[in-house]
């Protein structure tokens, strides 16, 4: 297939790379435009009041890559509309650091946002995403990036699947049906970790923010939220510490409807 790639973690991110390879290792024809730094739950955030710079680059990934100076939705909409020489049949997002699992944290999602601005262009996408504990992700920041050595094995296999699972999804989901595939792998992932077929958490996620400091701010405090979600179906939180690949397909026409 003829795959757009994004994320929300920037260029530079070994998740991507990952699954950048695996994706060219199959075959299939791919373009990347990522952002130039972490763009994490900005949703589908565009910039709106200033200009995007965009510049082709060479990552040696084997495909076509260019650098956007802006959000998930910034790249994919630019890189259609005027970096790529022909649409691309589908757009994938990821493989994001860390999960997009429930619904308080897939709508703040920027991967999951990647691939809602392909679903906004007619194009079928997908958003990949990587449980990672909190002390993983704590060792990835002060590693510059560089995942251990349990971890990256446990990308590599992730990033395989997503090769080989993607573009099946895509090729199933009709053009202008703003449906999007959210899959989310676990810690430790296994090749024969089963796929389930799962729906949103429904997660509250209040109190994100400490309390005013001396200085006038309020930061950012990560929590996972309160899941108060019922026993079934299937969560895709559920489905991920049960240590099952999870599916969820996100059909945003039903949105609103009685």
């Amino acid at each position: 297939m003829r795959l757009l790639l994004t994320n929300d973690d920037g260029i530079e991110s070994v998740f991507l790379r990952e699954l950048a390879r695996e994706l060219v290792a199959e075959g299939h024809e791919l373009s990347i435009a990522a952002p130039r730094s972490e763009q994490s739950w900005i949703g589908a955030a565009k910039s709106r009041n200033r200009g995007v710079h965009s510049a082709k680059v060479e990552r040696d990934l084997g495909c076509p890559t260019w650098i956007v100076d802006g959000t998930p939705s910034d790249c994919v909409n630019i890189a259609v509309e005027h970096l790529l020489p022909e649409p691309p049949e589908g757009v994938i997002s990821g493989i994001n650091v860390g999960l997009n699992t429930s619904l308080g944290f897939i709508i703040a999602s920027g991967t999951v946002a990647g691939a809602w601005e392909g679903a906004l262009h007619g194009l079928p996408s997908i958003a990949f995403s990587q449980e990672v504990s909190y002390e993983m992700y704590e060792h990835l920041k002060a590693q510059g990036g560089q995942p251990d050595e349990a971890l990256l094995a446990t990308l590599r296999i992730s990033a395989r699947s997503a090769a080989r699972l993607g573009p099946g999804l895509l090729a199933s989901t009709a053009p202008c049906s703003f449906v999007i595939h959210n899959v989310n792998f676990p810690f430790p992932c296994k090749p024969e970790s089963p796929v389930r077929r799962t729906i949103p958490a429904r997660m509250m996620v209040p109190g994100l923010f400490s309390p005013q400091s001396d200085d006038g701010t309020h930061r950012l405090v990560y929590k996972m939220g309160v899941d108060v979600s019922p026993p079934e179906p299937l969560t895709d939180s559920a489905a991920v510490a049960a240590g099952f690949i999870s599916h969820s397909v996100l059909d945003y026409t039903r949105l609103g409807t009685v």
